[in-house]
């Protein structure tokens, strides 16, 4: 299942060629106080500076900082990240499409994101974490992008609040800001190198080739009526399992297993083969039409509520992907 290539966002593709730095930093904050009062000086000096900024953060906290700014909130694009993020995997694809609106003014731009959320699932804070990582391939630092990433620490464990300082250059406490000496950048040749937990052993799987691609399908739509998920969502469901399945077949070794199973409300699904993604930001932006490859991928992260990807040369790829029931 091997990926191609996806352009990264920089200066000539999206800032007409204007020089500039990305900036990625975490905010540090404990509290709704401490979110407020770090936050909005720093989109008061967006509105200020005539900067668009878009603010993508839980429902809750909207509300507040539109009250807070008053008439100023009108100048300030806001979005519910438990609409836009709901799938970690789309985030970095919304940031994009924001940055790209602004492209023909030459401004710089900026951002608040808060995507890591105790109200996520254990699997899910991982993907947000490992996205927030990827966010530094995906803008590198040429774009005039200020990406600021708020942090709980009343809320969020420690080791969550030790990763926020791997995956930014920078790190504010609303007060003072400094370069992390904890940063590392993500190599993008290991990405997806990692072990995600095996499938329980009450998972049901099946074996498929290019002939029985149909019958993988079928496998899957069946999994899906028996623990009760609604037509529409299973056949998305079926749709994104299709391309996992075409991807193992042409870029995979030919053959490929997928399996299926129950956890935390959702009926997860994995396909596994025997190739290798080699892109880290394959499906996290919109394909080039001039690439043919990338778009499953893309296709499976629109579809489906949470994708984890493993894969390396030594043990191959497996894709698994959660459909809430």
């Amino acid at each position: 299942m091997a990926g191609g290539g996806v352009a990264r966002v920089t200066a000539t593709n999206v800032l007409s060629g204007r020089a500039g730095g990305y900036r990625h930093e975490a905010l540090l904050y404990a509290g709704i106080e401490g979110f407020m009062s770090a936050t909005l000086p720093f989109i008061r000096a967006a509105v200020a500076s005539g900067e668009p900024i878009l603010v993508a953060v839980g429902g809750q906290k909207i509300e507040p900082l539109q009250g807070a700014l008053g008439s100023l909130s009108s100048e300030v694009s806001f979005a519910d990240m438990t609409d836009i993020g709901h799938n970690p995997a789309l985030i970095i694809s919304a940031w994009h499409a924001f940055v790209a609106e602004h492209a023909a003014t030459g401004r710089a731009v900026r951002g608040i994101g808060e995507s890591v959320d105790t109200r996520r699932s254990s699997a899910a804070l991982l993907e947000c974490q490992l996205h927030e990582a990827l966010l530094n391939l995906a803008f590198e630092d040429e774009t005039t992008f200020w990406l600021l990433c708020p942090y709980d620490t009343a809320a969020l464990a420690p080791e969550v609040i030790d990763l926020a300082r791997t995956s930014h250059p920078w790190v504010s406490d609303g007060a003072r800001v400094h370069r992390s000496n904890r940063y590392r950048r993500i190599d993008a040749s290991r990405a997806f190198d990692r072990r995600l937990p095996a499938a329980p052993d009450s998972a049901v799987e099946a074996a498929f080739v290019a002939e029985t691609l149909g019958q993988a399908r079928e496998f899957v739509a069946d999994q899906a009526v028996r623990a009760g998920m609604e037509a529409e969502r299973a056949r998305a469901l079926s749709l994104a399992v299709s391309e996992l399945a075409t991807n193992s077949v042409h870029h995979g070794g030919g053959i490929g297993i997928v399996r299926t199973w129950g956890a935390d409300g959702s009926l997860v699904v994995e396909v596994a083969d025997h190739g290798e993604i080699k892109a880290p930001l394959v499906g996290l932006l919109p394909p080039s039409t001039d690439l043919a490859s990338g778009r499953g991928l893309w296709i499976v992260h629109q579809l489906c509520d949470l994708v984890q990807i493993q894969s390396s040369k030594a043990s191959g790829t497996l894709v698994r992907v959660h459909m809430k029931i």
